[in-house]
This record gives structure tokens, sequence and C-alpha cells, in this order.
């Protein structure tokens, strides 16, 4: 018997017109101490959800999708906010699976979107 593993991926990008707009209205370093905050306050708050889902604390867990998406938005991460969108969807639809397989979307765009701003980051300096 043969077992096919899925890997699925995603491609995730920075909106580079947000990321601008950021840098044009608070100067380089204050941009640049912005986007830091925000990549850590992202990956405490990914990781966070991850912990809120293995104690099913729905409530919290909805709360932290919901800042994540503000945070996600400031910075250019559409995809992200978008997937975190749909975690909080799952939790008003009070729907176990899709509450996992949304979580763990997070979790995995979450990754890739930190990797692509840090990218952004590494090309600006």
């Amino acid at each position: 018997m043969q077992v096919l593993q899925m890997r699925p991926t995603e491609r995730v990008c920075v909106d580079q017109e947000r990321l601008g707009s950021l840098y044009q209205q608070l100067g380089e370093s204050d941009a640049e101490d912005v986007v830091c905050r925000a990549m850590e306050e992202l990956a405490l708050r990914i990781s966070h959800c991850d912990r809120l889902y293995r104690t099913s604390d729905w409530l919290e867990l909805r709360k932290n999708s919901r800042s994540l998406i503000a945070i996600a938005e400031q910075v250019g991460l559409q995809k992200l906010a978008a997937v975190a969108t749909d975690v909080m969807q799952s939790v008003d639809q009070n729907d176990e699976v899709a509450i996992a397989a949304t979580l763990t979307r997070l979790v995995r765009v979450g990754e890739r979107s930190l990797t692509a701003i840090w990218d952004t980051q590494d090309m600006s300096i």
C-alpha cells in the first residue's frame, strides 16, 4: 500500500504598497521598529493560537485571531489576515474540524509570511 503525503504550500507576499506607505508615514527608522515589533507579535500570537486550540479556549482563540488580523494588515500581510479571519469564522460557527484545519493553515501561512517580510527587510538594508 502506498501512502500519499500531502505538503500544502501557499504563496504569500508582502503588500509592498502598504509597507511603503508605512515607511513614508513613519520614516525608515520608526517603520523598521514597527515592522520588527509586528513580526515578533505575530509570531507570539500564532504560537498562542496553537496553545489556545489545544486547550479548546475558543473565545480567547477568536480574540487572539482578531488581533492577529489588525497586526498583519498593518504590515501588508493580507493572506495572513485572511486566514486569521477564517479561523475566527470557524470559531463563530463552532466547527471544530474547520477550526483545526484553518488553524493549521494559519501556522503554515504565518511562518511563510514572517519569512517573506523578513526577506523584504533584508532587501531594504
